[in-house]
């Protein structure tokens, strides 16, 4: 009998990979850039996941200092976890895009090194969380850090419209309406919807595993105690 886990897999991961294929086989290429903009299907759906994921760690690191309870605590680290894979695949399709864009894999641009400094500030918690042996420190040191970690979002967003830098603009939320013609426009709304319940789903499903995992623990010492 197949869980309910694999087929929620199953599902969300077909229409993510649906609108790969529409993007691939059904969108004209684009007039500037040709076949290569293809790739904005995947950048762009998994950079809002990325945002997404900062937003989910922000709520419960809140709740997690109004409040300190250990449910909030796991959901920050489930978060966390999601929101690096696809900080980690932001800075990779966007590396593919910008080599035959600007000519090289990697430049110091205000909006890549913001999303460098969020996959390192994710990087951190995650240490942050392993080190700090007590509960309640933990879950004050990592919540103040999921804030300031959340906090790198809006900058990440304006960077393009704050400094120089050669990143292309806004093409979406912007005065004067989006810059794309229409069926670009709604398969990159439909990939960027796709992909943001799939990280949704994936950080629920991850903080289950975390909350068996620290269950399996505590029957454990209680067994030796």
């Amino acid at each position: 009998m197949v869980s309910k886990q694999v087929k929620g897999l199953l599902l969300w991961g077909s229409l993510v990979v649906v609108g790969w294929l529409l993007a691939l086989f059904w969108v004209p290429p684009d007039q500037s850039q040709g076949e290569v903009y293809r790739i904005l299907y995947l950048h762009v759906p998994v950079s809002f996941a990325a945002f997404f994921s900062a937003g989910v760690l922000c709520w419960h690191s809140i709740q997690a200092l109004i409040k300190p309870n250990v449910g909030a605590l796991l959901s920050q680290r489930a978060a966390v976890e999601v929101g690096l894979v696809f900080t980690i695949l932001t800075l990779a399709t966007g590396s593919i895009w910008g080599k035959p864009t600007w000519g090289v894999w990697w430049t110091w641009d205000a909006r890549v090194t913001t999303t460098l400094i969020l996959a390192v500030l994710f990087a951190s918690y995650l240490i942050f969380y392993d080190a700090i042996p007590s509960e309640l420190g933990r879950m004050k040191t990592c919540s103040i850090l999921g804030i300031v970690i959340a906090a790198d979002i809006p900058i990440i967003y304006k960077s393009v419209n704050w400094w120089r830098t050669l990143h292309q603009p806004q093409t979406i939320i912007r005065s004067g309406g989006a810059s794309m013609s229409s069926e670009m426009l709604y398969l990159l709304i439909y990939c960027a919807i796709t992909m943001l319940v799939f990280g949704f789903w994936l950080i629920r499903q991850r903080r289950h595993t975390l909350i068996l995992s620290k269950q399996l623990e505590e029957q454990q010492l209680s067994q030796f105690s």
